[in-house]
């Protein structure tokens, strides 16, 4: 996300910031440089049987709910299952600078789906606002509702009946790249912080090349918030605290980077600020050797693309 050079003029239809995903023009005019991918309806995957459907939470936020084949039924039992034959629930929260990209992209369909076929876990990708429509913090706040929302099936008795009969809240993961992997620090900052009902448990955390504050992207996140309350280049969400990091609710995090990525270093630093603050956990770094920033989207199958795969699939089905 790092930004250009800064053009200056009194003339509305001259650029006056570029950043990494849009310019801004003197008389306001926001320009991204492309477009949201394209977005695909919910579907039962013919390959291997896992299910999605989209579920409206509020006015702003919605959700995308995938269950693998092997607990298909015509519907959800009445009769909750119990914990022992539930599965863990994966909250993903996706990239995009902030400004990009969609849970009903086909990227991250696919790559939700994949995760869900292979880990058989019970996945919610979150669909948040995304500047300029809705400037910053609504990121955060929104998938902090969507987590909320989710927490709210604990007892079998919410309002999404998948989630009531099939996932285990007490073995949540949270997984995001890129701008999801800062927001999904976030959320783990917030279940501490703010907390959850007794019962839901951060069972692990995955970040997938995260953005946080360090490179001249920073202005940029700045800049999204359109005058609104931040804590400036010292806000947790960009540099978080000594304490912060030691009250992340949960003993295991796993964080890749790019070798090429500009982005790796901060990523690095993140694992290295994490241990040093006193938590308790263990966290894996893991660099993807020769590539860049989110290079698994361009090629999927690729053999480091399938590695990062196998390392979440492992990292989700550790946990008994």
């Amino acid at each position: 996300m790092e930004s250009s050079p800064t053009s200056f003029s009194s003339s509305g239809s001259e650029v006056v910031h570029e950043f990494r995903f849009f310019k801004v023009y003197g008389d306001g005019r926001i320009e991204k440089y492309r477009t949201t991918s394209d977005r695909v309806p919910p579907i039962t995957d013919p390959a291997t049987g896992v299910e999605s459907k989209d579920v409206t939470i509020s006015p702003q936020v919605s959700v995308r709910i995938f269950k693998p084949s092997m607990i298909h039924t015509s519907s959800p039992s009445s009769d909750h299952l119990n914990r022992k034959l539930k599965l863990p629930l994966m909250l993903y929260i996706h990239g995009g600078g902030f400004c990009l990209d969609s849970a009903f992209s086909s990227r991250h369909h696919n790559y939700v789906s994949t995760l869900v076929a292979r880990a058989q876990i019970i996945a919610v990708s979150v669909d948040y606002g995304l500047f300029p429509d809705r400037p910053l913090p609504a990121c955060y706040e929104d998938s902090w509702a969507a987590l909320r929302w989710v927490a709210s099936h604990l007892d079998g008795s919410g309002p999404e009946p998948w989630l009531n009969s099939y996932a285990d809240l007490g073995r949540l993961f949270l997984v995001g790249n890129s701008a999801g992997g800062n927001i999904s620090h976030y959320l783990a900052s917030q279940m501490a912080s703010v907390g959850l009902p007794a019962g839901v448990s951060l069972a692990g955390m995955v970040l997938i090349h995260p953005y946080f504050g360090g490179t001249d992207d920073d202005r940029m996140w700045l800049y999204m918030f359109l005058g609104g309350d931040n804590g400036g280049l010292g806000d947790p969400r960009l540099r978080p605290g000594k304490s912060e990091l030691a009250a992340i609710p949960c003993d295991r995090v796993l964080v890749f980077v790019g070798e090429l990525d500009h982005l790796g270093e901060v990523g690095k630093s993140y694992c290295e600020d994490l241990k040093g603050s006193g938590w308790r956990g263990t966290v894996e770094l893991v660099e993807n050797k020769g590539e860049g920033h989110c290079f698994y989207w361009f090629d999927f199958d690729g053999e480091e693309s399938q590695s990062i795969i196998n390392h979440i699939v492992a990292f989700i089905t550790q946990i008994p």
